[in-house]
């Protein structure tokens, strides 16, 4: 009869659905597959996400959220529907409360489609809540006392890093450098040193497979398959986990720009703190090989990779969901 409390980590890569008392009940990619020529909705999750890069002219995959942001509206209204209405946790005459959470630096005009969205698809009262602060309470951290607590989250589309203490965050920055971007750089190192084609897909593998953003620490090869730029024909080559450092080199050092950007604003007691405590990495790109061991080599402060790296938020948005009257109906 009544209706679940629900916490959406609404990922540009990944949507995790929290219900409360369940716990996670929903782990699929954010990609809706669209007939171009009805507008109709044809697979939601990961149904879709097969179809990217392989479905026929009429038919296109998209992933409706780009930086972890709405790109667009409508799609993405249609996939957390599609996704509310999967599991079932409307009442009788009740809707659900959800949570949600975004970026630390969007502005209030993608707050206001963010809380429509959801609103549309059939929440009752919608609370945003900023990623990198959930994420922190899903990954163990205590951060309602007054000490300092670093976290670094790399998601799909961005990358947030913060610095937080006594519930809140103290400094923060928010980067478009996260996983989408390595993708596309091994996918154009790939063709630049190759001559070869590849989709989005196949650079993914790569990453998770043989990719390592430490230099040395890896010497793992992989055969891909691709399309010759030259002859038009399908081709193999061999790579090697060395050439994916190089080709994530560039923006792996931005994220740690960002680290040491935010270090330089937190308040000397706090920075003492996060040398005791540490540095927590959440998100997808916390599972990249060598990525603890570069942020310890450049922050030479301690770094620690969470439990469950990818369900820190959701796990988080459960916490909050718990003491959800505490939590302020809008950013």
């Amino acid at each position: 009869m009544f209706s679940k409390d629900i916490g959406i980590d609404l990922g540009t890569a990944n949507v995790l659905i929290h219900v409360k008392g369940k716990g996670i009940v929903l782990n699929e990619p954010s990609v809706v597959a669209i007939d171009k020529k009805t507008n109709k909705v044809l697979a939601v999750g990961e149904e879709a996400r097969q179809m990217v890069g392989r479905t026929p002219g009429n038919i296109t995959a998209i992933r409706p959220l780009r930086d972890g942001v709405i790109a667009d509206f409508d799609v993405t209204e249609a996939m957390l529907r599609h996704f509310i209405n999967k599991l079932n946790v409307k009442g009788f005459l009740a809707k659900p409360r959800i949570l949600i959470c975004c970026p630390t630096n969007i502005t209030s005009v993608e707050q206001k489609a963010i809380r429509e969205a959801a609103e549309k698809s059939g929440g009752k009262k919608v609370y945003l809540e900023e990623e990198p602060k959930v994420a922190a309470i899903g990954a163990g951290m205590d951060i309602f006392q007054p000490s300092g607590n670093m976290v670094v989250d790399i998601g799909g589309g961005t990358t947030d890093i913060a610095v937080l203490s006594m519930g809140d965050i103290v400094t923060s920055e928010s980067i478009k450098v996260a996983g989408d971007v390595f993708d596309n750089d091994i996918l154009q190192y790939i063709k630049k040193e190759y001559k070869l084609l590849i989709g989005e897909r196949t650079a993914e593998a790569i990453k998770m497979t043989i990719g390592t953003v430490f230099k040395g620490s890896r010497n793992d090869t992989m055969d891909i398959r691709g399309r010759d730029m030259v002859t038009g024909l399908p081709r193999t080559i061999t790579i090697e986990s060395e050439e994916i450092e190089r080709a994530l080199h560039e923006s792996v050092a931005m994220i740690v720009q960002s680290a040491k950007n935010v270090l330089e604003k937190t308040p000397p007691e706090l920075s003492a703190d996060i040398i005791d405590r540490g540095v927590i990495i959440t998100g997808g790109g916390a599972l990249l090989h060598g990525m603890d061991q570069l942020l310890i080599e450049e922050l030479k402060v301690p770094v620690f990779i969470a439990e469950r790296p990818m369900d820190c938020v959701a796990i988080g948005t459960g916490i909050m969901l718990e003491n959800i009257d505490r939590v302020p109906a809008s950013l």
